[in-house]
């Protein structure tokens, strides 16, 4: 940054050495410059713009010793607002040049590889290889799609394995089925995610300035552990409405639809539910029942078909069919379990009043659980809607 001298960019500890003994220049956290070489040449140059106590702090040594043996260095850091900014640019920069390899690497095509396990030939995406590697070999490194310099990545993998080093522990073996066998009964078939050779090979440490994978993955979790209390105040609930069984009409409550129903269409179903003794399953099956039927434009009561559901819904109303169901046996079938339609939020807000009157005083005693359909157990085999699969199957064959 002051002078002519320079050194590979593999060998930039040695600059950063001439920096510090000829210009008493300290660079704060190298390793998190994204890219060293454009951050050298950006500060050689204002360099020569302005002096280097405009942009640097300046640490005496020796600060109690005599003049002539103090020292001035000079701290070039992020806490400068122009080299911060020029980092982050930095770190951006290299987050969209990684992108845009990762994009390429998937949607190539000509990938070619021999599995350094098996020696089995992979071609097209490189997807394919890490799939098998952790299907057929429990060698799993994560996601494809995560990783990006995959030929680099791969070419490391083999020359460990070439040189007979377990990926995880990182032992040295004398032979290459002493290193298998090894690798298999130690569960070791995965690389060692504290080594940071790996960390250029994976998308998510290129994703914030000066942060790897582990504290980018930890951030979360010190969130939540951090809220005690968490603000509610925003949380805006969905209310879930239940479709009325004759209408379009909806309500936000059990309650309410039940209302509508009985005032509207004089089906009281909650005095249905206390005439019958019916339970929480038998509710569900008699409204599966009643859905089926409805939505077949068919009067559930004396089977007459309609063409239209409105003409249906005026047949009950004039008929008097509305209250009037048929047989308990007819519909307190298993098939009826099933509702005609999804998501019916009705099933979910039927109540068992059983349960709760059996329940003690205080409610502290267990709800004893009744059992359905099995008091016959032949009469529930021979009823069951699986026959009437099995015969369609059967005559299919």
């Amino acid at each position: 940054m002051f002078c002519n001298e320079n050194s590979p960019l593999a060998e930039k500890d040695k600059l950063l050495k001439h920096m510090i003994l000829e210009h008493k220049l300290v660079i704060a956290d190298v390793k998190l410059i994204a890219d060293f070489e454009r951050y050298s040449l950006y500060w050689k140059k204002r360099f020569t713009e302005q002096p280097v106590t405009d942009f640097c702090s300046v640490i005496r040594t020796n600060s109690k010793g005599p003049i002539e043996e103090q020292e001035h260095y000079f701290l070039l850091c992020d806490a400068l607002p122009e080299d911060r900014i020029l980092r982050e640019q930095l770190q951006q920069k290299r987050l969209e040049n990684v992108l845009e390899q990762q994009q390429q690497e998937r949607n190539d095509t000509n990938f070619r590889r021999v599995c350094m396990f098996c020696s089995e030939e992979f071609s097209g995406n490189r997807s394919v290889l890490f799939n098998h590697m952790a299907r057929d070999h429990a060698f799993n490194v994560g996601l494809p799609d995560n990783i990006v310099y995959c030929t680099e990545f791969l070419d490391l993998l083999q020359s460990k394995i070439d040189s007979l080093q377990c990926f995880y522990c990182e032992k040295f073996f004398r032979d290459k089925n002493t290193l298998k066998d090894h690798m298999r009964k130690k569960q070791h078939r995965r690389i060692n995610a504290k080594n940071h050779e790996y960390d250029r090979f994976y998308v998510i440490n290129y994703l914030e300035l000066g942060k790897s994978w582990e504290e980018v993955q930890s951030e979360d979790d010190r969130e939540l552990m951090g809220e005690e209390e968490e603000d509610w105040s925003d949380w805006q609930e969905h209310t879930v409405c239940a479709v009325c069984l004759f209408c379009e009409h909806q309500a936000d409550s059990t309650e309410n639809l039940c209302l509508h129903m009985k005032n509207s269409h004089d089906f009281d179903l909650l005095k249905i539910k206390a005439e019958l003794g019916l339970k929480f399953y038998q509710q569900v099956k008699l409204v599966n029942f009643i859905r089926r039927e409805l939505h077949q434009c068919r009067c559930y009561s004396c089977q007459k078909k309609f063409i239209l559901k409105e003409d249906l819904i005026n047949h009950l109303t004039e008929a008097s069919h509305i209250a009037s169901l048929p047989d308990v046996s007819v519909w307190d079938q298993p098939q009826y379990y099933f509702p005609t339609y999804e998501n019916d939020s009705l099933l979910c807000a039927l109540s068992d009043d059983s349960d709760t009157e059996s329940s003690g005083v205080d409610g502290n005693e267990s709800i004893p659980v009744y059992a359905e359909d099995v008091s016959n157990l032949e009469a529930l085999k021979q009823n069951s809607i699986l026959n009437e699969i099995l015969k369609t199957d059967t005559s299919k064959m």
